[in-house]
Protein backbone atom coordinates (compact mmCIF):
# COMPACT_ATOMS: atom_id res chain seq x y z
CA UNK A 1 0.00 0.00 0.00
CA UNK A 2 1.27 3.57 0.57
CA UNK A 3 4.76 4.18 1.89
CA UNK A 4 4.46 7.99 2.13
CA UNK A 5 2.27 10.30 4.21
CA UNK A 6 -1.37 10.46 3.20
CA UNK A 7 -1.93 13.83 4.90
CA UNK A 8 -2.66 15.60 1.61
CA UNK A 9 -5.79 13.47 1.23
CA UNK A 10 -7.13 14.78 4.53
CA UNK A 11 -6.80 18.50 4.05
CA UNK A 12 -10.18 20.27 4.18
CA UNK A 13 -11.60 21.98 1.10
CA UNK A 14 -14.33 24.57 0.79
CA UNK A 15 -16.78 24.46 -2.13
CA UNK A 16 -18.56 27.79 -1.91
CA UNK A 17 -20.18 27.56 1.54
CA UNK A 18 -19.71 23.80 1.96
CA UNK A 19 -16.76 22.67 4.06
CA UNK A 20 -15.42 19.21 3.18
CA UNK A 21 -13.37 17.50 5.86
CA UNK A 22 -11.04 15.87 3.33
CA UNK A 23 -10.36 15.35 -0.37
CA UNK A 24 -11.95 11.89 -0.68
CA UNK A 25 -15.17 11.62 -2.69
CA UNK A 26 -17.35 8.53 -2.90
CA UNK A 27 -17.80 8.03 -6.63
CA UNK A 28 -21.31 7.44 -7.99
CA UNK A 29 -21.90 3.72 -8.46
CA UNK A 30 -25.07 2.29 -9.95
CA UNK A 31 -26.70 -0.07 -7.45
CA UNK A 32 -30.16 -0.64 -8.97
CA UNK A 33 -31.59 -1.39 -5.54
CA UNK A 34 -34.45 1.09 -5.27
CA UNK A 35 -37.68 -0.89 -5.79
CA UNK A 36 -40.16 1.17 -7.76
CA UNK A 37 -37.54 3.90 -8.05
CA UNK A 38 -37.83 4.75 -4.35
CA UNK A 39 -34.78 4.64 -2.05
CA UNK A 40 -35.52 3.26 1.40
CA UNK A 41 -33.95 2.49 4.75
CA UNK A 42 -31.36 0.10 3.28
CA UNK A 43 -30.15 2.77 0.85
CA UNK A 44 -29.96 5.35 3.64
CA UNK A 45 -27.93 2.99 5.81
CA UNK A 46 -25.57 2.22 2.92
CA UNK A 47 -24.70 5.88 2.43
CA UNK A 48 -24.61 6.58 6.16
CA UNK A 49 -21.91 3.93 6.61
CA UNK A 50 -19.63 5.82 4.19
CA UNK A 51 -20.23 9.06 6.09
CA UNK A 52 -19.35 7.26 9.32
CA UNK A 53 -16.19 6.07 7.57
CA UNK A 54 -15.09 9.70 7.08
CA UNK A 55 -15.63 10.13 3.34
CA UNK A 56 -15.39 13.87 2.67
CA UNK A 57 -18.14 14.02 0.03
CA UNK A 58 -20.58 11.30 -0.98
CA UNK A 59 -22.02 11.35 -4.48
CA UNK A 60 -25.07 9.16 -4.89
CA UNK A 61 -25.60 6.55 -7.53
CA UNK A 62 -27.16 8.00 -10.65
CA UNK A 63 -30.75 9.03 -9.91
CA UNK A 64 -32.93 9.96 -12.84
CA UNK A 65 -34.81 13.10 -13.77
CA UNK A 66 -38.48 13.26 -14.72
CA UNK A 67 -38.58 12.03 -18.30
CA UNK A 68 -40.59 9.03 -19.60
CA UNK A 69 -37.56 6.79 -20.31
CA UNK A 70 -34.75 8.38 -18.33
CA UNK A 71 -33.48 5.11 -16.78
CA UNK A 72 -32.26 1.86 -18.31
CA UNK A 73 -32.75 -0.51 -15.36
CA UNK A 74 -35.84 -0.97 -13.18
CA UNK A 75 -34.07 -0.59 -9.82
CA UNK A 76 -32.50 2.80 -10.58
CA UNK A 77 -33.92 5.46 -8.24
CA UNK A 78 -35.98 8.43 -9.33
CA UNK A 79 -35.20 11.97 -8.24
CA UNK A 80 -38.78 13.10 -8.78
CA UNK A 81 -42.17 12.29 -7.32
CA UNK A 82 -43.25 12.44 -3.69
CA UNK A 83 -42.28 8.93 -2.64
CA UNK A 84 -38.79 9.00 -4.17
CA UNK A 85 -37.99 12.46 -2.84
CA UNK A 86 -39.16 11.41 0.63
CA UNK A 87 -36.77 8.48 0.35
CA UNK A 88 -33.90 10.78 -0.60
CA UNK A 89 -34.76 13.01 2.37
CA UNK A 90 -34.25 9.96 4.56
CA UNK A 91 -30.87 9.38 2.90
CA UNK A 92 -29.52 12.92 3.34
CA UNK A 93 -30.74 13.13 6.92
CA UNK A 94 -28.89 9.89 7.73
CA UNK A 95 -25.70 11.16 6.11
CA UNK A 96 -25.89 14.47 7.97
CA UNK A 97 -26.51 12.71 11.27
CA UNK A 98 -23.22 10.89 10.68
CA UNK A 99 -21.39 14.14 9.94
CA UNK A 100 -21.16 13.64 6.19
CA UNK A 101 -21.72 15.78 3.10
CA UNK A 102 -23.61 14.50 0.06
CA UNK A 103 -25.04 15.32 -3.33
CA UNK A 104 -27.24 13.36 -5.75
CA UNK A 105 -25.95 12.54 -9.21
CA UNK A 106 -28.71 13.66 -11.58
CA UNK A 107 -28.98 11.43 -14.61
CA UNK A 108 -30.68 10.61 -17.88
CA UNK A 109 -29.47 7.40 -19.51
CA UNK A 110 -30.41 8.42 -23.06
CA UNK A 111 -30.57 5.53 -25.51
CA UNK A 112 -28.18 3.23 -23.62
CA UNK A 113 -28.97 -0.41 -22.91
CA UNK A 114 -28.44 -2.33 -19.68
CA UNK A 115 -29.55 -5.95 -19.68
CA UNK A 116 -32.83 -6.96 -21.26
CA UNK A 117 -35.22 -4.59 -19.47
CA UNK A 118 -37.15 -2.26 -21.77
CA UNK A 119 -38.80 0.94 -20.49
CA UNK A 120 -42.46 1.57 -21.24
CA UNK A 121 -41.69 4.60 -23.43
CA UNK A 122 -39.30 5.03 -26.37
CA UNK A 123 -35.73 5.84 -25.39
CA UNK A 124 -34.52 9.25 -26.55
CA UNK A 125 -31.24 10.72 -27.68
CA UNK A 126 -29.99 13.59 -29.85
CA UNK A 127 -30.34 11.70 -33.14
CA UNK A 128 -32.04 8.41 -32.32
CA UNK A 129 -28.70 6.59 -32.11
CA UNK A 130 -27.07 4.39 -29.48
CA UNK A 131 -23.65 4.63 -31.13
CA UNK A 132 -22.34 5.51 -34.59
CA UNK A 133 -24.57 3.81 -37.20
CA UNK A 134 -26.60 2.05 -34.47
CA UNK A 135 -30.19 3.34 -34.43
CA UNK A 136 -32.15 3.06 -31.20
CA UNK A 137 -35.16 5.00 -30.00
CA UNK A 138 -36.20 8.45 -31.16
CA UNK A 139 -34.47 11.73 -31.87
CA UNK A 140 -35.46 14.41 -29.38
CA UNK A 141 -37.71 17.22 -30.51
CA UNK A 142 -37.28 20.83 -29.41
CA UNK A 143 -40.07 20.22 -26.88
CA UNK A 144 -38.33 17.09 -25.58
CA UNK A 145 -35.09 19.04 -25.14
CA UNK A 146 -36.81 21.91 -23.32
CA UNK A 147 -38.65 19.49 -21.03
CA UNK A 148 -35.42 17.63 -20.26
CA UNK A 149 -33.55 20.83 -19.39
CA UNK A 150 -36.43 21.79 -17.10
CA UNK A 151 -36.45 18.34 -15.50
CA UNK A 152 -32.77 18.64 -14.57
CA UNK A 153 -33.41 22.08 -13.08
CA UNK A 154 -36.36 20.84 -11.00
CA UNK A 155 -34.34 17.92 -9.69
CA UNK A 156 -31.47 20.17 -8.61
CA UNK A 157 -33.88 22.58 -6.92
CA UNK A 158 -35.40 19.61 -5.08
CA UNK A 159 -31.91 18.51 -4.01
CA UNK A 160 -31.28 21.88 -2.42
CA UNK A 161 -34.74 21.94 -0.83
CA UNK A 162 -34.20 18.49 0.71
CA UNK A 163 -30.93 19.62 2.29
CA UNK A 164 -28.30 18.10 0.02
CA UNK A 165 -24.98 19.92 0.11
CA UNK A 166 -24.16 19.79 -3.62
CA UNK A 167 -25.56 18.28 -6.82
CA UNK A 168 -23.78 16.52 -9.67
CA UNK A 169 -24.93 16.32 -13.29
CA UNK A 170 -23.99 13.11 -15.10
CA UNK A 171 -22.57 14.25 -18.43
CA UNK A 172 -20.27 11.28 -19.09
CA UNK A 173 -19.99 7.65 -20.20
CA UNK A 174 -22.23 7.73 -23.26
CA UNK A 175 -25.46 8.71 -21.49
CA UNK A 176 -27.80 11.45 -22.72
CA UNK A 177 -25.75 14.60 -22.11
CA UNK A 178 -22.62 12.87 -23.39
CA UNK A 179 -24.55 11.74 -26.48
CA UNK A 180 -24.94 15.43 -27.35
CA UNK A 181 -21.17 15.93 -26.99
CA UNK A 182 -20.22 12.95 -29.15
CA UNK A 183 -20.35 13.37 -32.95
CA UNK A 184 -21.06 9.66 -33.25
CA UNK A 185 -24.47 10.13 -31.61
CA UNK A 186 -25.17 13.81 -32.32
CA UNK A 187 -25.82 14.31 -36.00
CA UNK A 188 -28.35 17.10 -35.61
CA UNK A 189 -28.43 19.95 -38.10
CA UNK A 190 -30.05 22.45 -35.71
CA UNK A 191 -28.57 24.52 -32.88
CA UNK A 192 -28.11 21.43 -30.71
CA UNK A 193 -25.63 19.84 -33.14
CA UNK A 194 -22.61 21.07 -35.02
CA UNK A 195 -19.23 20.16 -36.41
CA UNK A 196 -17.29 21.29 -33.34
CA UNK A 197 -17.29 20.18 -29.72
CA UNK A 198 -18.03 23.77 -28.68
CA UNK A 199 -21.26 23.70 -30.69
CA UNK A 200 -22.24 20.28 -29.37
CA UNK A 201 -21.71 21.51 -25.79
CA UNK A 202 -24.72 23.81 -26.07
CA UNK A 203 -27.21 21.31 -24.60
CA UNK A 204 -25.04 20.63 -21.55
CA UNK A 205 -24.46 24.35 -21.07
CA UNK A 206 -28.23 24.92 -21.17
CA UNK A 207 -28.72 22.24 -18.50
CA UNK A 208 -26.03 23.76 -16.30
CA UNK A 209 -27.39 27.29 -16.72
CA UNK A 210 -30.95 26.20 -15.94
CA UNK A 211 -29.79 24.42 -12.80
CA UNK A 212 -27.75 27.41 -11.72
CA UNK A 213 -30.81 29.63 -12.11
CA UNK A 214 -32.90 27.16 -10.09
CA UNK A 215 -30.49 26.70 -7.17
CA UNK A 216 -28.98 30.17 -6.94
CA UNK A 217 -25.36 31.28 -6.97
CA UNK A 218 -24.13 29.68 -3.74
CA UNK A 219 -25.05 26.00 -4.22
CA UNK A 220 -22.05 23.95 -5.46
CA UNK A 221 -22.65 22.27 -8.80
CA UNK A 222 -20.52 19.41 -10.13
CA UNK A 223 -20.49 18.15 -13.72
CA UNK A 224 -19.14 14.69 -14.52
CA UNK A 225 -17.50 14.36 -17.94
CA UNK A 226 -15.46 11.73 -19.75
CA UNK A 227 -13.73 11.14 -23.03
CA UNK A 228 -14.54 7.40 -23.11
CA UNK A 229 -18.01 5.98 -23.66
CA UNK A 230 -19.44 2.62 -22.65
CA UNK A 231 -20.17 2.30 -26.38
CA UNK A 232 -16.51 2.99 -27.30
CA UNK A 233 -13.72 2.95 -24.70
CA UNK A 234 -11.32 4.62 -27.16
CA UNK A 235 -13.60 7.57 -28.00
CA UNK A 236 -12.12 11.05 -27.54
CA UNK A 237 -14.11 14.28 -27.63
CA UNK A 238 -10.98 16.42 -27.35
CA UNK A 239 -7.74 15.42 -29.03
CA UNK A 240 -5.92 18.67 -28.17
CA UNK A 241 -5.91 21.05 -25.20
CA UNK A 242 -7.65 23.67 -27.34
CA UNK A 243 -10.49 21.28 -28.12
CA UNK A 244 -10.74 20.44 -24.42
CA UNK A 245 -10.97 24.14 -23.56
CA UNK A 246 -13.65 24.59 -26.24
CA UNK A 247 -15.60 21.71 -24.67
CA UNK A 248 -15.26 22.51 -20.97
CA UNK A 249 -14.96 26.28 -20.67
CA UNK A 250 -18.57 26.97 -21.79
CA UNK A 251 -19.76 24.56 -19.11
CA UNK A 252 -17.80 26.33 -16.39
CA UNK A 253 -19.01 29.67 -17.72
CA UNK A 254 -22.60 28.39 -17.54
CA UNK A 255 -22.23 27.68 -13.82
CA UNK A 256 -20.40 24.39 -13.15
CA UNK A 257 -18.13 24.85 -10.12
CA UNK A 258 -16.44 21.45 -10.25
CA UNK A 259 -15.51 19.17 -13.16
CA UNK A 260 -15.53 15.49 -12.25
CA UNK A 261 -13.18 14.06 -14.87
CA UNK A 262 -13.71 10.34 -15.35
CA UNK A 263 -10.90 8.08 -16.55
CA UNK A 264 -10.69 4.32 -16.41
CA UNK A 265 -7.21 4.71 -14.83
CA UNK A 266 -6.47 8.03 -13.11
CA UNK A 267 -2.70 7.81 -13.67
CA UNK A 268 -2.88 7.79 -17.49
CA UNK A 269 -1.73 11.14 -18.99
CA UNK A 270 -4.29 12.88 -21.15
CA UNK A 271 -1.87 14.25 -23.76
CA UNK A 272 1.36 12.23 -23.40
CA UNK A 273 2.56 13.55 -26.74
CA UNK A 274 2.78 17.00 -25.12
CA UNK A 275 4.14 16.35 -21.66
CA UNK A 276 5.30 12.74 -21.54
CA UNK A 277 4.14 9.65 -19.71
CA UNK A 278 4.18 11.47 -16.35
CA UNK A 279 2.03 14.29 -17.70
CA UNK A 280 -1.22 15.72 -16.43
CA UNK A 281 -4.23 13.45 -16.38
CA UNK A 282 -7.71 14.51 -17.55
CA UNK A 283 -8.57 16.30 -14.32
CA UNK A 284 -5.18 18.01 -14.35
CA UNK A 285 -5.70 19.39 -17.84
CA UNK A 286 -9.29 20.42 -17.06
CA UNK A 287 -8.08 22.39 -14.05
CA UNK A 288 -5.23 23.97 -15.99
CA UNK A 289 -7.44 25.01 -18.90
CA UNK A 290 -10.54 26.26 -17.06
CA UNK A 291 -9.38 27.13 -13.54
CA UNK A 292 -12.26 25.06 -12.13
CA UNK A 293 -11.97 22.78 -9.13
CA UNK A 294 -11.54 19.22 -10.41
CA UNK A 295 -12.15 15.69 -9.20
CA UNK A 296 -10.09 12.83 -10.62
CA UNK A 297 -11.26 9.23 -10.61
CA UNK A 298 -10.30 5.84 -11.99
CA UNK A 299 -9.21 2.61 -10.29
CA UNK A 300 -7.96 4.29 -7.10
CA UNK A 301 -6.29 1.94 -4.63
CA UNK A 302 -6.89 -1.17 -6.73
CA UNK A 303 -4.81 -3.19 -9.16
CA UNK A 304 -7.45 -3.64 -11.86
CA UNK A 305 -9.70 -1.13 -13.61
CA UNK A 306 -13.43 -1.09 -13.08
CA UNK A 307 -14.66 -2.21 -16.51
CA UNK A 308 -13.13 -5.62 -15.81
CA UNK A 309 -15.27 -5.87 -12.67
CA UNK A 310 -18.40 -6.25 -14.78
CA UNK A 311 -16.99 -9.42 -16.32
CA UNK A 312 -16.38 -10.87 -12.86
CA UNK A 313 -12.75 -9.90 -12.27
CA UNK A 314 -11.53 -9.01 -8.78
CA UNK A 315 -8.75 -6.54 -7.90
CA UNK A 316 -6.08 -6.41 -5.24
CA UNK A 317 -5.20 -3.49 -2.98
CA UNK A 318 -2.65 -1.21 -4.66
CA UNK A 319 -0.35 1.61 -3.56
CA UNK A 320 -1.61 5.18 -3.24
CA UNK A 321 1.85 6.70 -3.68
CA UNK A 322 1.24 7.92 -7.23
CA UNK A 323 -2.06 9.50 -6.24
CA UNK A 324 -0.50 11.28 -3.28
CA UNK A 325 2.32 12.66 -5.41
CA UNK A 326 -0.17 14.08 -7.92
CA UNK A 327 -2.26 15.66 -5.18
CA UNK A 328 0.78 17.15 -3.48
CA UNK A 329 1.65 18.98 -6.69
CA UNK A 330 -2.01 20.12 -6.86
CA UNK A 331 -2.67 18.52 -10.23
CA UNK A 332 -6.33 18.18 -9.17
CA UNK A 333 -8.26 18.96 -6.00
CA UNK A 334 -10.30 15.89 -5.05
CA UNK A 335 -10.14 12.18 -5.73
CA UNK A 336 -13.17 9.97 -6.19
CA UNK A 337 -13.02 6.38 -4.96
CA UNK A 338 -15.44 3.76 -6.22
CA UNK A 339 -14.94 0.04 -5.81
CA UNK A 340 -12.57 0.34 -2.84
CA UNK A 341 -15.37 2.09 -0.93
CA UNK A 342 -17.92 -0.37 -2.21
CA UNK A 343 -16.18 -3.25 -0.43
CA UNK A 344 -15.01 -1.25 2.59
CA UNK A 345 -17.09 1.58 4.04
CA UNK A 346 -14.18 2.38 6.39
CA UNK A 347 -11.65 2.79 3.57
CA UNK A 348 -11.03 6.51 4.16
CA UNK A 349 -10.66 6.13 7.91
CA UNK A 350 -8.26 3.22 7.45
CA UNK A 351 -6.12 5.15 4.98
CA UNK A 352 -5.91 8.09 7.37
CA UNK A 353 -4.91 5.77 10.23
CA UNK A 354 -2.36 4.04 7.96
CA UNK A 355 -4.16 0.79 8.66
CA UNK A 356 -3.19 -0.70 5.33
CA UNK A 357 -3.20 -4.27 6.57
CA UNK A 358 -6.97 -4.32 6.95
CA UNK A 359 -7.85 -2.75 3.58
CA UNK A 360 -9.99 -5.10 1.55
CA UNK A 361 -9.47 -6.34 -1.99
CA UNK A 362 -12.34 -5.84 -4.40
CA UNK A 363 -14.44 -8.85 -5.28
CA UNK A 364 -16.92 -8.71 -8.12
CA UNK A 365 -19.73 -10.11 -5.95
CA UNK A 366 -19.80 -6.73 -4.15
CA UNK A 367 -21.58 -5.28 -7.18
CA UNK A 368 -24.66 -7.25 -6.17
CA UNK A 369 -24.63 -6.20 -2.51
CA UNK A 370 -25.79 -3.10 -0.64
CA UNK A 371 -23.39 -3.45 2.28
Amino acid sequence: MSHISTDVLFRPLKLKGVELKNRIVMAPMTRSKAPGGVPGALNAAYYRRRAEGDVGLILSEGTVVDRPASRNEPGIPFFHGGAALAGWKQVIDAVHEAGGRMGPQLWHTGSTISGTWVPDAPVESPSGLLAPDQPRGVAMSEEDIADTVAAFARAAADARRLGFDVAEIHGAHGYLIDQFFWPGTNQRQDRWGGATIKERSRFAAEVVAAIRAAVGPDFPLILRVSQWKQQDFAARLATTPQEMADWLQPLVDAGADVLHCSQRRFWVPEFPELDGEAGLNFAGWAKKLTGATTISVGSVGLSGEFIAAFSGESSQVASLDGLIQRMEREEFDLIAVGRALLVDAQWAAKVQANDTASLKAFHASALGELA
